[in-house]
């Protein structure tokens, strides 16, 4: 049992890492990152605090600072965001990938992919995933085993490296993978700058570049890995007719959120815990909350209400009723990206979803999942693509997301109301948990990148009728709005609302949108159309 017990206490250091559950004053808890800064997941906490550990490893200071008020609310990231090409300055109007060019987000243009074998993987490789699988179940390996998986000439393996080094990221099955994957592949890692934070992404970041087929079987090997960390997820992968690409599915550092509707209390494992139905004030009551700070922000039939950033970055899950109709609201931190779906919008028989987080990630975004029926949804288009719901070809529709400033949506709204300052459950929220965690480029693997904008670039972006995807540099677009000029791409026209923007057809009708970082809008919309002045 030792080494099932060595790799729980290896996710039980990554979760370290990724919450901080101390009391206010305590040591943070820490771990779970390979030496040199790797920083871990999606950053929320089960305790009073709720501060993210940094790339230190030390966890913030409870008392953060308030954004700046000089922080335009559309402003991109750090200087991550405009590494790249700016709006209307020589970008190439092509996806990179028309251009024939991968490159990671740091400029490493990846090698040409290994050549594949098609057809089952070598009967001896299967003995030896056998030997790697029993030993995490109950007995041992080495490293020298995961190494030797190099011997069978066949690159579709590195995908078990790339699970495997996602929950051992030291000592001798690390190094034992780091070696059989170089070997496998060819890979020099030291020329990516990337493995000089974690040569997990790194490695992963290679394999979604190349778009490396799996061998047949391998979703099998990683429902038994990731069902190890934590058995509450089978039944994800129980569905054998998915449509899920399990080669992108990592873990996010946090177990699943199972609690049922409207607990207050937090997960006694660690979890990014949704809040259900938040008490509201109305825009008087919101006087705690700077005008200068950030909300994300819908208006339903004929209800507006504003939702604090630093409390969704906390929850990163809201299940609510505005204007009369159920809604699923997800933040995902690490795509930047608040949406609002509509859960009652669902076919006769099917019982109102329960969004919840699934501590699950797939190309950096955070996978929902339906509480009642256990089905998974891919969060950026709504499509549910497990179970029940999958079958019954459930997909979400959406109500426009609009970030604003909270002073500048109250203006435009007056009758708007506000999730309140405790969120109804007596909880203190500290105004910036985050601390700059995504300042410096993507946190997990999303392999090459769309290099017309900035990884970290604010975008928003909408999905024609006929399946097109467009998309707006937020801050240039909203500039010239503000200037009186007209910004329209294939019919889609921007609208000014706080600070913030709207998108509706040439008739008017609004086409629901939201915003995203650059980078995670273009990997799941690929060849979208980019608007540039």
């Amino acid at each position: 049992m030792r080494f099932r017990v060595c790799l729980l206490l290896v996710a039980t250091a990554l979760l370290a890492g990724a919450c901080s559950g101390s009391d206010p004053g305590s040591p943070a808890l820490t771990g779970g990152a390979e030496p040199e800064a790797e920083i871990p997941a999606e950053a929320t906490a089960d305790g009073p605090t709720d501060a993210p550990a940094d790339s230190s490893g030390d966890a913030p200071a409870d008392t953060a600072a308030e954004p700046s008020a000089d922080t335009p609310a559309d402003a991109p990231s750090a200087d991550i965001a405009t590494e790249r090409a700016e709006p209307g300055e020589d970008a190439d109007t092509l996806d990179p990938r028309e251009r024939g060019v991968l490159r990671n987000y740091l400029g490493y243009e990846f090698p040409p992919a290994p050549e594949v074998p098609t057809g089952p993987i070598d009967p001896l490789a299967v003995d030896t995933l056998e030997l790697i699988w029993l030993g995490l179940e109950s007995g041992g390996f080495t490293g020298g085993t995961v190494a030797s998986l190099a011997d069978f000439g066949d690159a579709r393996l590195a995908w078990i490296i790339s699970d495997l080094l996602r929950f051992f990221f030291v000592g001798d099955i690390f190094e034992g993978a780091v070696s059989g994957f170089e070997r496998m592949t060819g890979v020099d890692l030291a020329d990516d700058p990337v493995a000089e934070l974690s040569r997990w992404q790194s490695v992963t970041d290679h394999m979604i570049a190349w778009d490396l087929p799996a061998f047949d079987g391998y979703e099998d090997y990683k429902a038994r890995l990731f069902t190890l960390v934590e058995p509450r997820w089978a039944p994800f992968f129980s569905d054998p007719d998915d449509d899920i690409d399990w080669r992108l599915v990592s873990w996010g550092g946090v177990y699943i959120d199972d609690r049922p509707l409207g607990d207050p209390d937090m997960c006694p494992r660690g979890c990014i815990p949704a809040l259900d139905d938040p008490a509201v004030t109305d825009a008087a009551g919101g006087s705690w909350y700077s005008d200068h700070s950030l909300v994300f922000a819908v208006a339903i039939g004929g209800e507006a209400r504003a939702y604090p950033r630093h409390i969704m970055e906390i929850h990163e899950m809201v299940n609510d009723t505005v204007g009369g109709r159920r809604i699923g609201f997800p933040y995902c931190t690490l795509c930047g990206s608040a949406q609002a779906f509509f859960t009652d919008d669902v076919p006769d028989g099917v019982t109102t979803p329960i969004l919840r987080t699934s501590g699950l990630l797939s190309r950096s975004n955070k996978v929902m999942y339906d509480l009642v029926t256990q089905s998974v949804f891919d969060t950026f288009t709504g499509e549910a693509v497990t179970g029940p719901l999958r079958e019954q070809g459930v997909v979400l529709n959406q109500a426009t997301v609009v970030t604003t400033t909270w002073g500048e949506w109250k203006a435009a709204h007056p009758y708007t109301t506000i999730i309140a300052e405790d969120g109804g459950i007596g909880r203190d929220y500290p105004l910036d948990p985050l601390r700059g965690r995504d300042d410096h480029g993507p946190i997990f693997p999303v392999g090459d990148v769309d290099d017309r904008l900035g990884v970290h670039y604010q975008v928003f972006g909408v999905v024609l009728d006929d399946g097109t995807p467009v998309a707006f540099p937020v801050q240039t677009a909203a500039g010239a709005l503000k200037e009186g000029r007209t910004v329209e791409l294939a019919g889609v026209s921007l609208r000014l609302d706080g600070s913030g923007v709207r998108a509706v057809d040439a008739a008017g009708n609004e086409i629901p949108g939201h915003q995203a970082f650059w980078f995670a809008w273009s990997q799941f919309m690929p060849n979208t159309l980019l608007w540039q002045p």
